[in-house]
């Protein structure tokens, strides 16, 4: 099957074809173009997917995936960032391999398939000339053919004529023989062309023609060819990535087999276990015996038959729980601690101190706040935070040693006093956080039970819960070492029933607002976060209405309805002298 054999006749329908044929092509090549731009799309939009959903570096979300669940989650998103990557890959190859390169083979089929039809379209041309030349010769012999006759009967005539002379029937003779001897010419020039004509219009349509149109046929059957392949490439590129993007998905699944649920209820322990026992029984009170009620209408008494009709039966000696708010009614009288203790067992925890709840953000240096457990777990991460950084210290300390003993070696690279404020501020850097770690340290150790004796802070503390048996909240609002949640030592836990039985709830419920005993200025900006502070800006004037009781804040106003603390140090101070409750300072 040729083209040039069957479809000889059929030049412009071929031309047109194979118009189509490209365009098909470039079709294609813009399905593969559209088809890069949706992996690339993808792949972006994947790859945001994933960072989306990342955990923030430095946050509370950070510390959530030490779960497994978690951890299998994160290499999920890791697993799709590098599944989004492979659809990266699949668009650089189909560009690379399918786009450029049929937009190449496209410029150079058309610069073919003009070169083939413009030499049929000069094929054409000739076979048309020689066409015209053999109409022209064969319009001329026919024409000198008539003039012939026309000539042979007029001297036919002349001659038959007796009239006419001799002179006259010679010259039409001779007429007619001219006329006669031009047919001839134009007969034997019109055989010529004629033959001419024949030779050229076999070779147009058995050589030249068939020729073009196989040319044609060939460029046309590459380009389905091309396609073809391209085809090919395209499923090809797919292919290749499936391995990997299986791989990505295998780690998915073996993320998913690594969760121990329990390994995370472990961690759940680990995290929040306090380290506390639980409460022990209570004893009997017998009403049947006459009791003393030592209970007043403002305070608990600090006798000694009081504490023990409070104490807690046994050697108990675990964490206490904080009363509930008692609901309040004009008429209702205060109860003895004894009548509440079903509302003890039942309540929720309080925090006893209430000017620690408003400020929320004073955290003690030692972690007292924390339960026993927690606190073990912040101590130790502190002095190993701590050893890093004198490790860190120390290796720098040895590279500026080094580097000065190069210099005292060869003078011109350097003077070596020059080393010696950096050398000397690095060594006291090192002794700082050696004591400091020294000092958690001795409080891990505490904590641990590798110290048998309380600490001096631990004494005092206690001594003054003792001496003060009808303390008030106020007092515990003023006390700074004794944080929230602290119930590791018997003494504080019967000055803790003391403060919550007293009237703790009508005082701050029924709490007027403060009068301002000066003004203050924000040295720095402060962004308050937690419950009980204030943000501050940088330059702002507030209003002070409550000083710093020696644990770093100050209560401060700004207008008439918005109250915080703050930390001292970030305010400038200007204290009124004759605003009640303001003191001097020397």
């Amino acid at each position: 099957m040729s083209w040039g054999t069957e479809l000889w006749d059929q030049f412009d329908n071929l031309e047109k074809h194979t118009q189509w044929g490209i365009d098909i092509l470039e079709k294609y090549i813009k399905f593969v173009k559209e088809r890069t731009d949706i992996e690339l799309s993808y792949a972006k939009q994947l790859r945001n997917l994933s960072k989306k959903y990342q955990p923030k570096k430095n946050s509370k979300e950070e510390e959530e995936y030490k779960y497994t669940a978690c951890k299998a989650f994160l290499s999920t998103l890791n697993e799709m960032n590098d599944y989004a990557g492979q659809h990266e890959v699949i668009s650089e190859n189909m560009t690379s391999q399918i786009t450029v390169d049929l937009m190449r083979y496209v410029q150079e089929l058309k610069q073919e398939r003009k070169s083939n039809f413009h030499d049929g379209r000069k094929a054409q041309q000739h076979i048309e000339t020689c066409w015209k030349q053999l109409e022209s010769s064969k319009r001329r012999f026919e024409r000198d053919c008539k003039e012939a006759d026309r000539a042979q009967q007029y001297f036919e005539k002349m001659d038959a004529d007796i009239n006419v002379t001799k002179a006259d029937v010679e010259k039409a003779r001779q007429q007619a023989q001219l006329r006669h001897q031009m047919a001839e010419d134009s007969k034997a020039d019109y055989s010529s062309i004629l033959q001419r004509f024949n030779q050229e219009q076999w070779e147009y349509y058995h050589t030249h023609i068939p020729n073009i149109f196989q040319k044609i046929q060939e460029m046309e059957e590459r380009r389905i060819v091309r396609i073809g392949e391209s085809m090919k490439t395209y499923a090809e590129v797919d292919r290749q990535v499936i391995p990997i993007i299986g791989k990505c998905l295998d780690g998915i699944v073996k993320a998913a087999e690594s969760i121990d649920q329990k390994n995370d209820s472990q961690l759940v322990v680990e995290a929040y276990k306090s380290g506390f026992e639980p409460p022990g029984d209570i004893e009997f009170e017998d009403y049947t015996q006459p009791m003393k009620r030592t209970v007043s209408e403002n305070s608990l008494s600090s006798s000694k038959e009081g504490k023990s009709e409070l104490r807690f039966g046994g050697k108990s000696r675990g964490k206490l729980w904080p009363f509930i708010k008692k609901n309040k009614s004009p008429k209702q009288q205060k109860e003895p601690l004894s009548h509440r203790f079903n509302e003890f067992m039942t309540s929720k925890p309080k925090i006893h101190c209430f000017r620690s709840l408003k400020r929320g953000g004073a955290t003690p240096e030692d972690f007292s706040n924390l339960p026993p457990e927690q606190r073990r777990k912040k101590l130790q991460q502190k002095v190993d935070d701590l050893n890093k950084e004198i490790q860190k210290e120390t290796d720098q300390r040895d590279a500026i040693t080094k580097m000065k003993d190069v210099y005292l070696k060869n003078p011109q690279m350097g003077d070596p006093t020059s080393l010696d404020h950096k050398l000397a501020e690095v060594t006291q850097n090192i002794e700082r956080l050696r004591l400091e770690t020294q000092k958690f340290e001795a409080w891990l150790a505490e904590v641990e039970g590798r110290l048998p004796a309380r600490s001096e802070q631990a004494r005092r503390q206690s001594g003054m819960y003792d001496g003060q048996t009808h303390q008030t909240v106020t007092n515990c609002a003023q006390d700074r070492e004794s944080p929230d949640g602290s119930y590791t030592e018997e003494q504080s836990q019967e000055s803790e029933l003391k403060v919550l039985a007293t009237d703790f709830d009508d005082e701050f419920d029924d709490e007027e607002p403060l009068p301002a005993i000066g003004t203050c200025k924000a040295l720095y900006t402060f962004e308050g976060q937690n419950e009980g502070t204030i943000s501050v800006v940088e330059g702002e004037m507030l209003s002070v209405i409550e000083e710093d009781k020696g644990d770093g804040w100050t209560r401060i106003r700004r207008n008439e309805d918005e109250e915080g603390y703050v930390p001292t140090s970030y305010v400038e101070v200007y204290l009124d002298k004759n605003a009640k409750g303001a003191k001097t300072y020397i």
